[in-house]
């Protein structure tokens, strides 16, 4: 069993092949996070040691136990207003303007299988692969009742995490935070890593130490965001890649979210996450429930690669869905840094028909095919074709292409709307403003009010009516602006607090829908790159547009970032021209094609304006990822080098086996004199022998973790690395 239950005192455990989560509901009912680490089989309570400590006030049903205060103990879901002083989890005004929210323990239940979260995404599962524990909390007014929703993956060393807030008082109150997760580690001495950035510069490692008080990684910008990404790792000190203690909790939401961490008065540690307060207010009707987002948490003693592990696995097995979770995904050519808006359908065929001739397998069409679209200025709405840029319409052009060998796919941005657009000319209320002010502008370009049901109707029609009218077999769906000035028309003032949520469930609604009724179609997310890339996305698009910024050098550091929680088959990936349109660097093709293989593939250039040897390496990288493709998106990814530190970014996919693996990466910068440096690979079995194919050379398995593989001297900056090593007898 994954869920254990002991009596006096009333303990749950949550177990997992190698690590334990233990709760405890205590003699007055205060439910006590007690334990996150290895696997340990008892009760791990002794290790608490309470005492009276100053301005740390106690429950009035402590007595004269001056020792029992709920602003020093490690607590499982923390609310405000009943002594805890530190950042707290869940907090609710009352009809009598009271915030006190006094949880204690009512019930449980256990069952297998795990239920869905209604109009939110979660970690799926059969019955057969999960257990769930239910611990309902009550306050003790008797008119909040709390659900915490445990779901236990043993074999994966996962535990997910959520809970439904209900109002059971006879009038509203408002539900002001809603975190997922709590946690309170009263022992270890811990580090931080979080995923910061910028458009075209997303997910930059940087790990700190915890300095006493709070420290925050969140997001106000109505997406998860480029600046920060709702994962965040806490670690011992001596963890590294390979070794040591570490856990990560990822939020499968991509609205607004907060994470804070507070190192807290007595040196321990808490953990909260999940829908950003600024931007969240709930009004909870008598009888209604809140539910929040699902959290993945997991841990692991064999450092950051072990972890990533276990989060890659979850999400692209329990996460990612429908025909594609699993599946190879085709090679495409996107056109946008080929024409920009400047396009016709006698050119896209053109970049096609080279395309089809070096092996792509799609052609997909990006912005400006659509309304009056010649800039990024007007017709973002008005999703019907543009026919003097596409003679004879749709259809006809995916024929066409169609005809060629290759499938075709098609750009949106339904979310947005131009206001030189014939949809805002039509319907200008459904633009999210708020009456009185100007809105805010982003890329000429104001946001729809998703939570509008007549917004979705619109959408769901332009876009199913677009995919019946043609073959289209893939959608990149793109978000290029965050939004501040919140408001809804269809909400009164005292729920304009959720129209942020709301937004966000209008627009996992729509995906929903389009999922059911297009299950052959590939959904590509996309917020200006990667301003959108977060486990919630990735339940109903299983690959994200990873950044804007294709330059092969600044990609081996946003992927890096990308990997320590994300699975390489969910990042989009491209070869594009150079001068880099972002940064105007320039890499050779074989280094910007192995930084691109370490995704989902594809090219964003035309192909017609490379050499013919340039071609040629086009076929071959082609070929080579049709033949690894497989590892590389179901193998164990390694990071075999840090490229924020070292003039290298070097990984490799490794069989589940250990049959067979590749390593690939970039040698940054060439050095005068330089010699051979020997990077030690990760995950083969050591008395195996391995030869490396492009060299015939064969090393035990030892030898290659141990001494490593001697990387090439550099000639030349950017210079591609790629070795397949397979097994071979004795």
């Amino acid at each position: 069993m994954a869920i254990r239950i002991e009596e006096n005192p009333k303990n749950f455990y949550l177990e997992t092949k190698n690590s334990m989560y233990q709760i405890q509901a205590d003699s007055r009912g205060v439910l006590k996070h007690i334990w996150y680490g290895r696997r340990t089989g008892r009760d791990m309570s002794y290790l608490l040691d309470y005492h009276d400590v100053g301005f740390s006030g106690n429950t009035y049903d402590a007595g004269e136990d001056r020792t029992y205060s709920l602003d020093t103990m490690p607590l499982e879901y923390a609310a405000e207003g009943i002594g805890d002083f530190r950042v707290a989890a869940v907090a609710v005004t009352h009809g009598n303007g009271g915030n006190a929210l006094d949880l204690r323990y009512e019930s449980h239940r256990v069952y297998r299988g795990k239920e869905g979260i209604p109009g939110l995404p979660y970690v799926y599962a059969g019955d057969a692969d999960v257990e769930t524990l239910e611990i309902v909390l009550k306050d003790t007014a008797g008119e909040v009742r709390v659900a915490l929703r445990y779901g236990v993956f043993e074999e994966l060393d996962v535990v997910t995490r959520s809970a439904v807030i209900e109002n059971c008082g006879p009038g509203p109150k408002m539900l002001t935070k809603a975190h997922t997760v709590c946690i309170d580690m009263p022992w270890g001495d811990w580090e931080w890593v979080h995923f910061h950035g910028r458009h075209t510069m997303e997910r930059q490692v940087q790990r700190l130490p915890l300095l006493s008080g709070i420290q925050e990684s969140s997001s106000k910008r109505g997406a998860s965001s480029h600046q920060q990404n709702p994962t965040v790792l806490l670690c011992e000190k001596d963890c590294t890649e390979d070794r040591g203690g570490c856990f990560g909790a990822a939020l499968m939401y991509s609205g607004c979210f907060q994470t804070q961490i507070e190192l807290d008065q007595l040196g321990q540690v808490r953990l909260v996450m999940g829908l950003h307060p600024d931007t969240f207010r709930w009004k909870l009707e008598a009888g209604a429930a809140f539910y929040t987002p699902e959290a993945i948490l997991s841990w692991s003693d064999q450092g950051f690669a072990g972890l990533s592990h276990q989060f890659h696995r979850v999400i692209r097995e329990h996460v990612c869905r429908g025909k594609y979770k699993l599946a190879e995904r085709p090679v495409l050519i996107n056109n946008w840094e080929a024409t920009y808006f400047s396009f016709d359908e006698e050119k896209l065929y053109n970049i096609a028909e080279q395309a089809a001739k070096l092996g792509v397998d799609m052609l997909v069409m990006d912005d400006g095919w659509f309304g009056v679209r010649d800039s990024d200025s007007s017709g973002l709405g008005d999703w019907y074709v543009n026919e003097r840029k596409l003679k004879g319409g749709l259809a006809k052009l995916v024929q066409k292409i169609r005809g060629l060998g290759m499938s075709f796919g098609i750009w949106l941005e339904p979310e947005m709307v131009s206001e030189d657009s014939d949809l805002y000319r039509a319907h200008p209320e459904w633009a999210i403003r708020i009456p009185g002010r100007q809105p805010m502008r982003g890329r000429y370009q104001l946001v729809l009010d998703m939570s509008r049901e007549d917004v979705r109707e619109y959408l769901y029609e332009a876009i199913s009516s677009l995919l019946r009218s043609a073959d289209i077999s893939y959608i990149k769906w793109d978000m290029n602006r965050n939004v501040c000035d919140w408001y809804s028309t269809l909400l009164p003032p005292d729920r304009q607090g959720e129209a942020p949520h709301r937004y966000v469930l209008g627009l996992y609604e729509l995906l929903e829908r389009l999922n059911t009724d297009f299950p052959d179609v590939l959904f590509e997310g996309c917020c200006g790159g990667g301003g959108r890339f977060d486990a919630g996305m990735l339940y109903y698009c299983p690959q994200i547009w990873c950044s804007d910024d294709t330059d092969a050098y600044a990609r081996t550091k946003i992927q890096y970032g990308t990997s320590f929680f994300y699975p390489v088959s969910t990042i989009g990936s491209h070869v594009s021209a150079v001068p880099n349109h972002q940064t105007g660097r320039v890499t050779p093709l074989s280094a910007r094609a192995v930084t691109a293989m370490a995704g989902s593939f594809g090219y964003e250039l035309d192909l017609n304006t490379l050499t013919e040897e340039e071609k040629e390496a086009v076929k071959d990288q082609i070929s080579r990822f049709r033949e690894y493709g497989p590892l590389i998106h179901n193998g164990h990814y390694y990071r075999l080098s840090d490229p924020q530190k070292e003039n290298r970014g070097i990984w490799s996919f490794v069989e589940k086996d250990q049959s067979a693996a590749l390593v690939q990466g970039v040698l940054f910068h060439a050095e005068p004199n330089m010699v051979g440096h020997p990077v030690r690979l990760k995950g083969l079995k050591k008395e195996a022998l391995y030869r490396i194919r492009e060299t015939g050379e064969v090393y035990t398995g030892a030898a290659l973790m141990h001494g490593g593989i001697l990387l090439p001297r550099g000639w030349g900056d950017y210079m591609a690395v790629e070795y397949y090593l397979e097994t071979v007898e004795p």
